[in-house]
């Protein structure tokens, strides 16, 4: 049987950068989430503090394989 999966949104945080920030969203998702398998990038935004790049956001629709 074709495999079928579902997709659940999460945000990711850095104070480093946007890759940092989806490897982060990734990693949480895996310790509740079993069978994941792709992810996309849907938004990247950040916060400024005082001039400065303070945070970095990715949201991220995350596929995992639903189980038979």
């Amino acid at each position: 049987m074709d495999p079928v999966f579902r997709k659940s949104e999460v945000v990711g945080t850095s104070e480093k950068s946007f890759a940092e920030a989806t490897k982060n969203a990734v990693a949480k998702a895996s310790k509740t989430v079993r069978n994941l398998s792709w992810f996309e990038v849907a938004e990247m935004r950040g916060s400024i503090e005082k001039g400065k790049v303070k945070q970095f956001q990715v949201t991220l629709k995350i596929g995992f394989r639903l189980e038979d």
